[in-house]
């Protein structure tokens, strides 16, 4: 069990100027919902305090492998600003997994089979619960937690169904249908997915589960591996961001034929293309989706409306701590 430990002016100080405020103009507290968001991802955890993306104050942590000792600094932090900005209503959680998210569970928010050294069978959610025992915590996959920060917020404003992707140290899917998270048996593992290889293409992947999955082809240390070169510095000619845009443009032909979403939202670290750039990346991606689909799939979204149906996030590198803080915001309106 996490207990607040005593910390020096000296350690709050650092800690603060960790952290950034995004201002947005004035801001009445008094009709706005004050909560506490917490990201946590496999390299950092961000968190949040505000009432949404123009009321943000943020600080930033390093994960590492020890998954008590980074969420009691998370949590004395969201303590401290709550000490600074007022009582939080609510917080949530938006993970990195495989989590369980099954509330009949004993294991209802751990995170379970994740590679991560220290972190399998982390208690995330109990742990912070217990740091806040009078406060609701509300808890779900990153991907899922961002995917809910753009419709609130962001790409996906007034949308039902739609599915928020991240490609980045590894790739995640929240699937939002009917209004609502997709979460099922366990939750969407889309980045696991088996995709026809390029003929010619022997790269055998990275992932330790499947090898040469979409996740195994096309995450951030499967670019590395494939090329020796961080992505952000791979040259824009390199035959990698084609393969990239092939494998990813199979899997979102998959997506869309499987689930048929409004809009798929492409966030994390790749898409912004590194020197490629991410305009670049979008527009090669959407015509290989084009030449996936070849027609099949028959709606103006597809054809001249691809521009508006294959998007990066509207809340950009904030989508993620965003979406956890719009996970805490949700849980307040469903208890009315």
């Amino acid at each position: 069990m996490i207990g607040h430990s005593g910390m020096s002016h000296n350690k709050w100080d650092i800690m603060k100027k960790q952290s950034s405020l995004i201002t947005g103009g004035e801001c009445d507290m008094s009709e706005k919902l004050l909560a506490g968001g917490i990201e946590a991802g496999g390299t950092k955890i961000v968190c949040a305090v505000g009432t949404g993306p123009d009321d943000l104050t943020r600080g930033v942590f390093p994960s590492g492998s020890d998954p008590d000792a980074a969420i009691r600094e998370v949590t004395d932090w969201l303590r401290a600003e709550q000490g600074r900005r007022g009582t939080l209503r609510a917080v949530g959680i938006g993970s990195f997994g495989p989590v369980d998210l099954d509330p009949t569970s004993p294991r209802y928010g751990f995170i379970t089979s994740t590679p991560k050294p220290g972190w399998r069978d982390a208690d995330v959610l109990g742990t912070v619960r217990r740091s806040f025992p009078d406060v609701p915590v509300a808890f779900d996959t990153d991907v899922n937690a961002a995917a809910l920060g753009e419709r609130r917020w962001g790409a996906a404003k007034g949308l039902g169904d739609f599915v928020y992707i991240t490609i980045g140290t590894g790739i995640g899917a929240g699937v939002v249908a009917g209004g609502r998270p997709l979460h099922g048996l366990v939750h969407p593992e889309a980045g696991h997915m088996r995709i026809p290889r390029v003929p010619g293409d022997d790269f055998t992947g990275v992932c330790p589960y499947h090898g040469d999955c979409w996740e195994g082809l096309c995450s951030g240390p499967a670019m590395y591996r494939r090329t020796g070169t961080p992505a952000t510095e791979i040259p824009p000619d390199s035959e990698a961001w084609r393969l990239h845009a092939r494998y990813t443009a199979l899997a979102l032909g998959n997506i869309v034929c499987a689930l048929s979403p409004r809009r798929i939202i492409l966030g994390g670290s790749v898409p912004k293309g590194g020197l490629l750039g991410g305009e670049r990346f979008f527009a090669m991606v959407r015509a290989e989706v084009q030449h996936v689909l070849n027609g099949y799939v028959v709606s103006p979204a597809l054809e001249q409306g691809i521009g508006e149906f294959i998007v990066p996030p509207g809340l950009g590198d904030d989508a993620g701590v965003c979406g956890a803080l719009a996970l805490a915001l949700d849980e307040l309106d469903q208890a009315g």
